[in-house]
């Protein structure tokens, strides 16, 4: 507060020192000089402001000290303010006068910093607190959260105090904070017909948005999303795949009936040829060929004892596409949770962005509504007025551009989601770091070997290739089958009215040496595949280790950054408070409040992007290392 108090005396100082300093140098006519010679006008004033200043600063908590300076310099503010209260007078009549007739250049003193000082200079001891309550502020929005305790930005990006585990302790795990539990409501879940096609504009018009937290969105996204629910139907299909394999270890049944009911041809031409035989007629015999019904049926039973290990094989590699659909599943799971994650922090900053940007416009236009007033009094100009109307419509510009931006981000979430057409949605979890990583980089890229799926999943295919490429080769190996088969037939015009039976027991073996050189030229293709997964799982295993460093490098970096614009936003803050006190002073620039908003809102968005970086950073490295649930 004295440090405060001490500022707006300093700006005090300096005003008088250039209003006396200009108004020396008017000319007979009573208009004053150019603004750029008043610098050279008050160089003791501007000394002893500054000493005034960098002592206080650095004593800001010994008012004996502070009144020590003002005691030493007491005498040269009080001669220079006789001197200068002598054109008071003149001074207020000149500002009385219609723009018409002066049009001032530079600023008007503020009398109320000539009272501060003489408060610090009769009651040292006792701090005017209202003083400094009644000097305008910066319009700062309220924050989600608290901001975190701020540390003095290092050289070097910090790094959390790690531990190498050692055998029989338990692997430390990342922390992360935790998000709202409450399941995500029932209506949120995506409609069960897949095939519903909206037809009317009240079918897709958003009714309403719901707040859900990370937690929520993602138990919604694995709920609902197509993505994941078609590699489910895949992994599915894998095990449909596998029981037909396995079906070989078992024999094939199959019955056969038939009623049958013919008449032959030949044995049609043989009678009519008998019946004109002289015999037929001198005896006057005659033949004929009857038809006959019968009824047949038959069961049998085939089993291949032997096949050179092609079933073996296949039902291998049937096994190994299984646990290649799992381990799509859960690369698509693990995906999907660092997709939503994403969506959700973007849309985050996204609102954030609004946020900052509309307090970027009630800064704006207070100093819009400052600058006129000063106009209005004759103490500032026109362009003054035309630069905060262009720093409005940039910031209102902003806002504009941060809410499309945020509408866009929530669909994005929405599709992401699959919601139901008529339902948005937006985030309920402030703004905050999630958590920390505990993990050395080290144990964090062995631990990322060990867990992820893309590395199993070539090691897996690998295994496929190998056991198609046995039962590419089986082809060219003997096979041995059984076959049992019991038959019936039953002839309706035959004179035994009994049913035959018969049975059938054969042993089959077939061996092919030579097929053309197909099954050398399939084992050759599952050999060249094997070797790219073997190629494949190198290159994946560099991916993981470069996306655990990126993650891991981008989280220690962003955890520095938060620091830094913590402490750069109090500072910005600070900043736009002293520009609006010198500029109704009227030591500042206009220029200066509108450089001080910018870095205003600068930081503002440089913390919050620091904040969403080293969320989205903390998501990332969790899926490089995989298996690593929020908790």
């Amino acid at each position: 507060m004295f440090l405060h108090l001490i500022q707006v005396g300093v700006g005090a100082l300096i005003a008088f020192g250039s209003v006396g300093a200009a108004y020396s140098q008017t000319s007979p006519s009573g208009q004053p000089q150019k603004r750029s010679n008043l610098a050279a006008q008050s160089p003791p004033l501007k000394t002893i402001a500054a000493t005034f200043e960098g002592e206080a600063a650095s004593t800001p908590t010994k008012p004996v000290t502070i009144v020590r300076i003002v005691q030493t310099f007491g005498g040269s503010v009080q001669k220079v303010s006789a001197e200068r209260a002598k054109k008071v007078p003149s001074l207020l009549a000149e500002a009385k006068k219609p723009r018409s007739e002066t049009k001032p250049t530079i600023a008007q003193p503020s009398f109320e910093g000539a009272k501060i000082v003489e408060v610090f200079a009769n009651e040292p001891q006792k701090a005017s607190d209202s003083a400094v309550a009644q000097t305008p502020k910066p319009v700062t929005p309220p924050r989600s959260t608290p901001l975190p305790p701020s540390n003095p930005p290092a050289s070097s990006p910090r790094t959390p105090a790690t531990t190498t585990p050692t055998p029989g302790t338990p692997t430390p795990t990342p922390t992360t904070s935790k998000s709202d539990p409450t399941p995500a409501p029932a209506y949120l879940n995506s409609p069960a017909n897949p095939l519903l096609f909206p037809t009317r504009p009240d079918e897709v018009r958003l009714a309403g948005t719901q707040l859900i937290s990370l937690q929520q969105a993602i138990e919604l996204s694995e709920r609902n999303n197509r993505d994941l629910e078609v590699v489910r139907l895949q992994l599915e299909s894998s095990r449909a795949a596998l029981r037909e394999a396995q079906a070989t270890l078992y024999p094939t049944v199959g019955l056969q009936s038939s009623l049958n009911r013919s008449q032959s041809a030949s044995g049609d031409i043989s009678a009519k040829v008998q019946a004109q035989s002289p015999q037929s007629q001198l005896f006057g015999a005659s033949s004929t060929n009857p038809p006959s019904t019968s009824l047949s049926g038959a069961i049998q039973l085939n089993y291949d004892i032997f096949t050179s290990g092609r079933n073996s094989a296949q039902r291998k590699a049937a096994e190994r596409l299984v646990r290649a659909a799992e381990l799509t599943v859960e690369q698509t799971r693990e995906q999907l949770r660092l997709d939503t994650t994403t969506d959700y922090y973007n849309l985050q900053s996204a609102n954030e962005q609004v946020r900052i940007n509309q307090a970027a416009v009630i800064n704006a236009q207070r100093s819009l509504s400052d600058t006129q007033a000063q106009e209005r009094a004759g103490l500032g100009t026109r362009f003054d007025v035309l630069r905060s109307q262009v720093q409005l419509a940039n910031a209102q510009q902003q806002l504009t551009n941060a809410i499309a931006t945020q509408g866009i981000n929530r669909r994005q979430l929405a599709v992401r989601l699959s919601l139901p057409e008529s339902l948005n949605v937006s985030t309920s979890d402030p703004v905050q770091p999630a958590g920390t990583w505990g993990l050395p980089i080290e144990d964090t890229i062995v631990l990322a070997y060990k867990n992820r799926a893309e590395l199993e999943t070539q090691l897996v295919q690998r295994e496929v290739s190998e056991q198609q490429r046995r039962a590419a080769l089986a082809a060219l190996g003997p096979t041995v089958s059984a076959t049992a088969s019991y038959n019936l037939l039953k002839s309706f015009e035959a004179p035994v009215k009994d049913v035959g039976n018969g049975y059938t027991l054969a042993l089959q073996a077939q061996w092919n040496f030579f097929d053309g050189g197909a099954a050398q030229a399939r084992a050759a293709q599952q050999e060249r595949n094997k070797e790219i997964a073997e190629s494949r799982f190198a290159q994946s295993r560099n991916n993981v280790r470069f996306q655990v460093e990126q993650a891991y490098t981008n989280l220690q970096a962003n955890r520095a950054n938060i620091d830094t614009t913590t402490t750069a936003l109090g500072q910005a803050a600070e900043a736009l408070r002293l520009a609006r006190l010198r500029f109704q002073a009227g030591v500042g620039t206009q220029t200066d409040v509108i450089n001080a908003e910018t870095d205003l809102t600068r930081a503002e968005g440089n913390r919050v992007s620091a904040i969403i970086g080293y969320n989205l950073s903390l998501a990332q490295l969790q899926r490089a290392v995989s298996n690593i649930a929020a908790r």
